[in-house]
C-alpha cells in the first residue's frame, strides 16, 4: 500500500445540494448533500481520509445503471467522469483511469492497433463502473482483459493489485470492503487498425438497431438469468410499451426502461418492480436488477 501525500489544500471542486438529475442517464434524481470532483488520485485520497468514517458515499461515473431516488442522496457523491480519465498505450497494455469513458478506451485501443477492447464501445459508462460490475457487451467482459488495478480505500490508502486477487463473475466483482477502483491496466493483443475500427462501428450499429440509444434510460435493467435472456422473458409477458407515470418499457428492447419525458425516479422504480413481478408471476423466474437504486424517497 502507498500512503497518501502529506496534508495539502484540497484541489477538487465541492458543490452542495447538487441535483443528480444532471448526471444520470435517466435524467432523474434528487440532490446530493455534497458533490465532489477530485483533481487527481492524491487529491481524492486526501479527501477520503478527511471524511467521517460513517459518511455515506456514492461513486458516480457517467450515471448509467444508476437510479437515484427523488429525495436525493444524503451523503457525499464522488464524481469521476472527466477526472482520472487518462488513457496511455504501452505496447500491448493500456493504462486507463477510472473516469475514462469505456467507448473512448475502445477507440484509443483500436487506433493503436490493439485487439480485444472493441466490446467496450457498447458499454455506456466509465471504466470505474465497468470494473466494479464486470460490465460486458456483445460477448466481451471487462475482467477478461484486466491485468492490474489501482484502488483507494476509505482511509485514503492507495493500492496496486493483480487481477487474480479478485473474483469476477457475471456482472459482479468481489472487492475488499470500502475500497474503490481508480484505474486499471488492460492486456490486449496485436490487431489491425482498420479491422478494429470497423468492428467498433459494427458493434455500435448493432447496438443502435437493437437498443433505444439516444433516449434517456439506465441501460439494461435486469441481468440475464442463467440460460435465458431478461429481454425475452419481459417481452413474452407483454411488457413492451407498458407505462407507469412518465416511465415506459422500451418498445424496441424490453429490458430498457425509458424516461418518456416527465418521469420521476419513483415512476421508474415502480415500473422496474412491476416488470420483475410479472416475470416471476408468468415464468417463475425472479430477475435481479443490473441497475443500482440509491437515495431517499421524496
Amino acid at each position: 500500500m502507498m500512503a497518501a501525500m502529506n496534508q495539502q489544500p484540497l484541489r477538487g471542486q465541492m458543490l452542495h445540494n447538487e441535483p443528480l438529475s444532471r448526471y444520470t442517464t435517466w435524467r432523474v434524481g434528487g440532490p446530493a448533500r455534497d458533490f465532489y470532483r477530485p483533481a487527481d488520485a492524491q487529491d481524492l485520497a486526501q479527501f477520503l481520509a478527511g471524511l467521517p468514517k460513517d459518511e455515506p458515499l456514492l461513486w458516480l461515473g457517467l450515471g448509467s445503471n444508476l437510479l437515484v431516488r427523488d429525495g436525493g442522496f444524503d451523503g457525499t457523491v464522488i464524481a469521476m467522469s472527466g477526472r482520472l480519465s487518462d488513457i496511455q498505450v504501452d505496447g500491448f497494455r493500456v493504462h486507463v483511469g477510472a473516469g475514462a469513458a469505456c467507448a473512448k478506451v475502445a477507440r484509443e485501443a483500436a487506433r493503436a492497433g490493439l485487439s480485444g477492447a472493441a466490446f467496450l464501445a457498447g458499454i455506456p459508462g466509465t471504466m470505474g463502473g465497468a470494473l466494479a460490475m464486470n460490465a460486458g457487451a456483445f460477448g466481451g467482459e471487462t475482467w477478461d482483459r484486466v491485468e492490474r488495478v489501482e484502488t483507494v480505500d476509505r482511509q485514503g490508502g492507495l493500492h496496486e493489485r493483480n487481477a487474480d486477487e479478485f473474483a469476477a463473475s457475471y456482472r459482479h466483482v468481489e472487492l475488499p470492503s470500502e475500497e474503490w477502483f481508480l484505474g486499471c491496466t488492460l492486456l490486449l493483443e496485436r490487431g489491425d487498425i482498420e479491422e478494429e475500427q470497423a468492428a467498433i462501428r459494427a458493434l455500435l450499429e448493432k447496438r443502435g438497431a437493437t437498443q433505444p440509444t439516444g433516449k434517456p434510460s439506465g441501460g439494461s435493467t435486469f441481468r440475464n438469468p442463467e440460460g435465458d435472456y431478461a429481454a425475452r422473458l419481459l417481452e413474452t409477458c407483454g411488457l413492451k410499451g407498458y407505462r407507469i407515470g412518465g416511465a415506459q418499457v422500451s418498445e424496441k428492447h424490453a429490458n430498457f426502461v425509458l424516461n418518456a419525458g416527465d418521469a420521476s425516479a419513483a415512476d421508474i422504480e415502480l415500473l422496474i418492480e412491476h416488470m420483475r413481478n410479472e416475470v416471476e408471476r408468468q415464468h417463475g423466474v425472479r430477475l435481479h436488477a443490473e441497475v443500482r437504486i440509491v437515495g431517499d424517497a421524496a
